[in-house]
């Protein structure tokens, strides 16, 4: 094999690589002889069927499977003995037209090969670096509040001889019709429905107000047009309702008594255990400002040259998301950006381009941070990763489980977003994280509108593996 390099620009490259026909034909008959031990034909005895007679066979099949077989071990070769980090797999370039004599051996094989390289990063002063992390910790008053409700969805009811009023608990039976006929999923028996709380059809529990224990009665409905049975969306419903009980609400005391109904020592330690509960939201809601605050720090500071392959196929990653949320929602660009005086579809995709770049140079730049500091993801962490998943889908956890076991690169997406989180605490433990009490509105605001394409935790550029992949958007660099 003989590799010459023909561009050397920025960080593109672009390799000739020529494999003498002499070698391939010597690649052929160790095939075809690998071949002649195995293969079984009419009229001749095992492994001795002549050389010949395979080729004449089998040569054409054998030669394209060897050429195959050769330019992948050329590529992998021509590129590892450069010592290079290709940013993707190398695209190919064969002269087709050239192939005719190869596939006869009357000629070389010759291709190109181009990629780009991963840009060498030059990590300094990231303690340097000075980001603020809002903080937010739990008053006494906002903790009572929701122990209040806690209590009221744990309150014990007292059956009592009289019409039922608002905040009432009923156990009744149904029956519901449309258009006079039982339809599916419309009955039940036994169930618990208290007055007021709107968990049931709108307008079913407020025709319950004045029923008594014992007493049979009608209630119509109409389902609600976006209802999520399609079949019943919309459409009037009469349920022949029986009230078998009505029980009136008990003042519930938060004591330790209403503490270990709950399961809880006392209520000392229930308290405890709800405001740990609250607290941790808000400090997830804290990591995840000082982390944005962090990612702006290192994107304004640290400027390289970027693959520009790398960036285009995480553009499209982007857009493809882009357009389906859209076609989800029933829109265009034109109607979605009518209002917007400088909105265009140009200027989306400027944008994003820019988002695009933005998480490209972000992963890349975490994981040099974290391969020069050793930052490792264990087997355990991806597990539990992976348990996490498997809960997001009740009843289909094997279906889970068997989909990231086929999928090698479903398995990186779990590791790659545990990758970032371990490189972004070594970074804040070497930057000054300067800590600011905030309010509570001030702390959880943009949380739910930050755009989900300006996040960087979807790399893991480790270098240790040279896989490149990503959370949303997977890349085999």
């Amino acid at each position: 094999m003989d590799v010459t390099e023909t561009r050397a620009e920025g960080l593109a490259r672009e390799l000739k690589v020529t494999v003498p026909a002499a070698t391939l034909d010597a690649r052929l008959n160790a095939y075809l002889d690998d071949m002649r031990q195995k293969v079984r034909l009419k009229g001749f005895r095992p492994g001795k069927v002549p050389m010949a007679h395979l080729k004449k066979m089998y040569g054409r099949s054998a030669m394209a499977e060897v050429i195959n077989e050769v330019m992948t071990e050329s590529i992998r070769g021509a590129v590892e003995q450069r010592d290079e980090k290709p940013a993707l797999q190398p695209d190919v370039d064969v002269d087709e037209t050239a192939m005719t004599d190869v596939m006869e051996g009357k000629s070389d094989l010759s291709f190109a090969v181009k990629y780009e390289v991963l840009p060498e990063i030059e990590v300094t002063g990231l303690d340097q670096i000075t980001v603020e992390k809002p903080t937010y910790e739990v008053p006494a008053d906002e903790l009572d509040a929701e122990l209040t409700k806690l209590a009221e969805n744990y309150k014990d009811y007292d059956a009592v001889e009289r019409a039922a009023q608002d905040a009432d608990r009923l156990k009744i039976d149904f029956v519901g019709k449309i258009d006079g006929e039982p339809f599916e999923g419309g009955s039940a028996e036994g169930i618990d429905i208290v007055i007021g709380q709107g968990r049931f059809i709108p307008g079913f529990e407020e025709q319950l107000n004045g029923t008594t224990a014992g007493q049979a009665t009608t209630v119509t409905v109409t389902f609600p047009e976006d209802y999520g049975a399609t079949h019943l969306a919309g459409k009037e419903a009469v349920f022949d309702v029986t009230v078998q009980e009505v029980a009136a609400p008990k003042e519930t005391t938060l004591d330790d008594a209403f503490a270990e109904k709950l399961g809880m020592e006392n209520l000392e330690k229930l308290r405890e255990a709800m405001k740990g509960q609250m607290q941790s939201s808000y400090d997830q809601a804290s990591r995840a400002k000082v982390k944005r605050a962090l990612l702006d720090a290192l994107d304004e500071r640290f400027a390289f040259t970027l693959p520009q392959k790398l960036v285009d196929t995480e553009f499209d990653a982007i857009w493809r998301q882009v357009e389906q949320e859209m076609a989800q929602k029933g829109e265009t660009f034109d109607a979605a950006l009518a209002e917007d005086a400088d909105g265009s579809e140009a200027k989306t995709r400027a944008d994003y381009q820019k988002i695009a770049e933005r998480r490209v140079r972000l992963g890349l730049l975490l994981s040099e941070i974290g391969s020069k500091a050793e930052v490792q993801v264990t087997d355990e962490e991806v597990q539990q990763a992976l348990q996490q998943r498997m809960q997001q889908f009740p009843g289909q956890e094997r279906q889970v489980l068997d989909y990231y076991r086929q999928n090698p690169q479903a398995i990186a997406s779990l590791r790659a977003p545990i990758f970032e989180d371990k490189v972004v605490d070594y970074i804040l433990e070497l930057a000054t994280v300067n800590t600011v009490p905030v309010s509570k509105e001030e702390l959880l605001k943009g949380e739910d509108d930050e755009h989900d394409h300006d996040h960087a935790h979807d790399h893991d550029h480790d270098h240790h593996h040279h896989d490149h992949d990503h959370d949303h958007h997977h890349h085999d660099h």
